[in-house]
């Protein structure tokens, strides 16, 4: 019983990964679809979003039948509640992705993105797949060192959503203002994205040692003092 007990719990952050695996590709295709503007591709990630949805009711119902069935001892409790919770951050990973891909789909034929900005996005859209593969490998691994390092690629984010803002208002703008707002939407629907990922890989650190990742950043630092 318990060795079927095991084997579910295995199967849960199998689908964890499979999910990960699924929303990274999905912004991959999603970043593609807008500076292409290929209508084509942008459809297809829309509704590839639907297997991503029913892979996180499954492995919720899955999660809830295991807590009603074993009432699992501290460590267990917390590797289902903390699936749950990144099954949550996986989701709206990809309906961040979807809406990369909406966006492409409103504007067809044109493009949302002026041609000096296409850059910026594809290496947003590089980046944020990036980390969304690399907390797929902390899924798999659970290694701590590995998670932890996720926030600090995640700066690399921060500061092209910043160069971003500063194109925007600067006074030679010339894109108009729908553009202007279409470009800050798509450098906000990166962000979060990047922020998920490493929200995933904070949820492993958790998992595996019972310390929020804050607080062993902190203790870090401390010791370095």
């Amino acid at each position: 019983m318990r060795d079927a007990y095991h084997e579910e719990l295995d199967s849960i952050g199998e689908g964890l990964v499979e999910m990960a695996r699924l929303v990274g590709s999905a912004i991959g295709r999603a970043t593609t679809a807008i500076l292409d503007a290929d209508l084509k591709l942008a459809e297809s990630v829309i509704a590839a979003d639907e297997k991503v949805d029913n892979l996180q009711r499954d492995l919720e119902d899955r999660a809830v039948a295991l807590l009603a069935r074993q009432q699992p001892v501290a460590t267990d409790l917390r590797i289902v509640v903390t699936s749950l919770r990144m099954s949550a951050d996986l989701e709206r990973s990809g309906d961040l992705a979807q809406h990369v891909a909406k966006l492409a789909r409103l504007r067809f034929p044109e493009t949302a993105v002026p041609r000096d900005l296409h850059a910026t996005i594809l290496e947003m859209g590089q980046l944020a797949q990036r980390l969304m593969a690399k907390a797929a490998e902390v899924i798999i691994t659970k290694d701590v060192d590995l998670a932890l390092q996720l926030e600090q690629d995640d700066d690399a984010m921060d500061l092209l959503h910043r160069a971003l803002f500063q194109h925007l208002m600067d006074d030679r703008w010339k894109h108009g203002i729908e553009t202007a707002v279409d470009v800050t939407l798509l450098g906000r629907y990166y962000e979060r994205f990047a922020d998920h990922a490493v929200s995933v890989a904070k949820r492993v650190v958790y998992l595996v040692t019972g310390e929020h990742a804050d607080e062993i950043a902190s203790s870090t630092q401390v010791d370095g003092a």
